[in-house]
């Protein structure tokens, strides 16, 4: 497993961007899917964006146009830009890694998460 670490969330008003960032560390990041997820209160952790490590993207619907999934293999960090935000973006946003170069969009293929960082959408 890797150790994983969000920074950048925070409030932001509808229409607005923000970026996120997640950290790896502890194993050697390749061969590692990452992937996005977030949980808003009362609702199950959703898939919002994944990327492998040669490149492969796959986003939810709701966010595809508006988000854009990076990572830097040689700095082992992955990112989540956020572009025209909404207040349905509001969550709790979650960083995952899996092994191997599939996509996955169930949070269950994940092994690896970080604590999670607060994104607020106001309108």
């Amino acid at each position: 497993q890797v150790q994983l670490v969000e920074s950048g969330g925070g409030l932001v008003q509808a229409g607005g961007s923000l970026r996120l960032s997640c950290a790896a560390s502890g194993r050697t990041f390749s061969g590692y899917t990452m992937g996005w997820f977030r949980q808003a209160p009362g609702k199950e952790r959703e898939f919002v964006a994944g990327m492998s490590w040669s490149g492969r993207i796959d986003y939810a619907d709701s966010v595809k146009g508006r988000f854009t999934i990076s990572r830097d293999n040689a700095k082992n960090t992955a990112s989540l830009q956020m572009n025209r935000l909404r207040p349905e973006d509001t969550a709790v946003y979650y960083c995952a890694a899996r092994e191997g170069s599939a996509v996955r969009i169930g949070a269950a293929e994940y092994n690896s998460w970080g604590s999670g960082t607060q994104v607020t959408v106001s309108s």
